[in-house]
């Protein structure tokens, strides 16, 4: 059945929870891709894979198989940069269900450590982002209240949280008018890790002024829920905005989230102490027996010290480490993690799967080499090991039905699947690009030519070399060439990567130069030409796979071209080559069938960068112009009014992920409180 909100058609599915809002109805190949995926699930397969080019609709095809299963669905991709493209994208296609976001919430993480041969240990220092760990516990809140659920998420989903079962043991559902005394709800509170605080109401506290008790969940960032009590009896339940104050609605009945997935009841903890008591005895006995006796004294001091904050606030630091006591499971049994808290019958979507299951696949290891020496040297119980991310094969075990999600499946998908449904045609008519041979012996005047050729056009170069520092002297020759150069390497954070992106769409720049990055995930529909230079020599950086994801860079332009600069043919270029001339064959073949006439892809850049900029620099330098004069021109009054006001938006654009215009808006920001509280541009204060 289709609908229209806001001239968006909206599509239902008879049994599916699911409105799909469909700004166009599937074309090229995803009627047929999205028939047979949704067709595999009803039989029962367990593994698919989508073997979809760049730019043929991937996650518009996924969302058309999720909205027509009815069934939730937990989308994996590698890294968070994908995540948050795909969590965007989703929240377009399903905005009246709930779109979750399920990454690790640490800004900065250095891992407790242990370092032998310099006797050095390093504590565990952390930063973690409030906004993410919020949405952390949105998506678990949403799996146990709802079906009709997508959590995009990365690797994170498969370490450790706390034990689903307790976790929901701790849930408080108040009703208007249920009996309940005042000291009893504020002991429940603290409990579920709620801390009071009268002053400062944020995230995860409550505040008590009388009979009335304000609580602001752990996993909403929006409102909070006042509780009215008369005597013993929740008298009123109301949401209000924790900013104004304003009163919003009033509720019949609320239900409270723990403030952590490490909340346990409070048996639970007393069992778990008794536990790890036990544990502890063993392994000083274990110590001393063996002459180890500084690590039989630091265990029993670093263990003491965790046991008495866990009897007296039911928390320690560092507390994840004893989760298999406080979980109950044996020694060497996984942990529970996201993937404990989805339904039975849910999906899994692997994105880009032949990076993403060979990252699941590292995970365990490296955590492992690391605890190891901690347990060895007395500054965790061997307990501690089993606080660690999934096996592979623990993980294969938890995979519900599945769809890998890729234009270069990798060997574990091709040994899994049941069936692979192709995405090749693209619905803009576009054909993956010319490919051409040339000489690696020529191969930096060719390109510098080639390059002059493209940019005298008005369009954008990429160029892959192997080493970091060919790629520095590439551009250090380029930039004396006269050609505008930028180098994209590891060291650049992720937000500078979107910048330097940006700048390239806007023109700041004409070619961009990078080892690895300019694979996966990258979108910049004005690349016309993709030089990968020294493409004979096999390896990780020229297998098949990445020469495929490198060359399809070029495919969202009318005149996409590949060069690679080689002197003999390697069997992973020929394969390479033989994969696209396919693909290249099958489009041009539905183009001509249907009358399709190619047209380069026309993406607006705020469309990936959430509309800060403008391709017009022009204007953006008079729109800048402008508001700088109306900050000079306002009162102190009206100033104020504008700061606070920018304050806010800034929040609410952090809150929604959307990091250019919170930026933009920070920006602003620094230049009224310069005008309110400092220098200004022109040198007076």
């Amino acid at each position: 059945m289709t609908s229209s909100t806001d001239s968006v058609p909206v599509v239902t599915f008879e049994g599916s929870p699911f409105r799909l809002h469909q700004p166009f109805p599937p074309a090229g190949d995803q009627p047929v891709a999205i028939g047979q995926l949704t067709e595999g699930i009803g039989d029962g397969l367990m593994y698919q894979t989508l073997l979809g080019v760049t730019g043929s609709g991937k996650t518009y095809t996924m969302a058309n198989v999720i909205a027509r299963c009815g069934r939730p669905a937990l989308v994996l991709a590698p890294n968070k940069t994908l995540a948050a493209q795909l969590y965007a994208e989703f929240r377009e296609f399903f905005p009246e269900n709930a779109v979750e976001y399920f990454v690790s919430y640490y800004d900065y993480y250095q891992p407790e450590a242990y370092v032998p041969s310099r006797d050095l240990f390093i504590e565990k220092d952390s930063s973690i982002n409030e906004h993410i760990e919020q949405m952390r516990l949105s998506a678990t809140k949403s799996l146990m209240e709802r079906r009709d659920v997508v959590i995009v998420a990365t690797v994170s989903c498969i370490y450790g949280i706390g034990d689903p079962v307790d976790y929901h043991a701790m849930i408080l559902h108040l009703r208007d008018g249920e009996r309940i005394a005042h000291r009893d709800l504020v002991q429940r509170l603290v409990a579920m890790q709620y801390t009071r605080s009268d002053i400062d109401f944020r995230r995860g506290t409550f505040r008590v002024r009388g009979d009335v008790i304000d609580v602001f969940p752990a996993e909403n960032a929006e409102y909070a829920v006042r509780i009215e009590m008369f005597d013993d009896e929740i008298e009123h339940l109301t949401l209000f905005d924790p900013l104004t104050g304003h009163l919003k609605q009033k509720l019949v009945r609320f239900t409270v989230y723990p403030s952590s997935h490490y909340v346990t009841p409070r048996a639970t903890v007393l069992q778990a102490i008794e536990a790890i008591k036990d544990e502890l005895r063993e392994r000083v006995g274990n110590f001393q027996r063996a002459g180890k006796l500084v690590e039989a004294q630091r265990i029993e001091q670093r263990t003491r010290f965790d046991l008495e904050m866990l009897n007296e606030m039911g928390f320690c630091k560092g507390i994840e480490n004893y989760s298999r006591h406080l979980s109950g499971r044996g020694p060497g049994e996984p942990p529970p993690t996201l993937i404990d808290y989805l339904p039975p019958d849910a999906l899994l979507f692997v994105d880009e799967s032949h990076v993403a299951i060979p990252q699941v696949g590292g995970m365990f290891k490296g955590d492992r080499s690391r605890k190891e020496n901690l347990v060895e040297y007395g500054f965790r119980l061997p307990s501690a090991l089993d606080n660690r991310p999934l096996k592979f094969e623990e993980f294969e075990r938890l995979m519900p039905q599945t769809i890998f999600v890729s234009a270069t499946p990798a060997d574990y998908e091709a040994t899994h699947q049941g069936q692979v449904v192709e995405q090749v045609v693209r619905p803009t008519g576009l054909v993956d690009p010319a490919l051409e041979v040339r000489p690696a012996s020529t191969q930096v005047d060719d390109l510098l030519s080639e390059a002059k050729r493209r940019i005298a056009a008005g369009e954008r170069v990429l160029v892959t070399t192997l080493t970091k520092r060919m790629a520095e002297d590439l551009t250090d020759y380029l930039g004396e060439n006269g050609i505008r150069v930028r180098y994209l390497h590891s060291d650049i954070d992720t937000v500078e990567r979107v910048e330097i992106i940006r700048d390239l769409r806007l023109g700041e720049f004409d070619v961009l130069v990078g080892i690895n990055l300019l694979r996966e995930g990258l979108d910049i529909p004005e690349v016309s030409f993709v030089a990968i230079l020294d493409a004979d020599k096999e390896g990780f950086l020229r297998s098949e796979r990445s020469l495929i994801q490198t060359i399809g860079r070029a495919a969202r332009h009318i005149h996409g071209r590949a060069i690679l600069y080689a002197d003999v043919v390697t069997r992973s270029m020929r394969a390479a080559m033989d994969e696209t001339e396919r693909r290249r064959a099958k489009q041009v073949a539905f183009n001509a069938e249907h009358g399709i006439v190619p047209k380069t892809v026309s993406k607006r850049i705020k469309d990936i960068i959430d509309g800060v900029y403008s391709t017009n620099d022009e204007r953006n330098a008079a729109v800048a112009e402008e508001a700088r004069a109306e900050y000079f021109s306002m009162d102190e009054k009206a100033v104020a009014k504008a700061i606070k006001k920018l304050e806010k938006e800034m929040q609410e654009h952090a809150r929604n992920l959307e990091f250019e215009k919170a930026a933009a808006a920070r920006d602003e920001l620094f230049r009224l409180r310069q005008r309110a509280f400092g220098a200004d541009q022109h040198g007076t204060t």
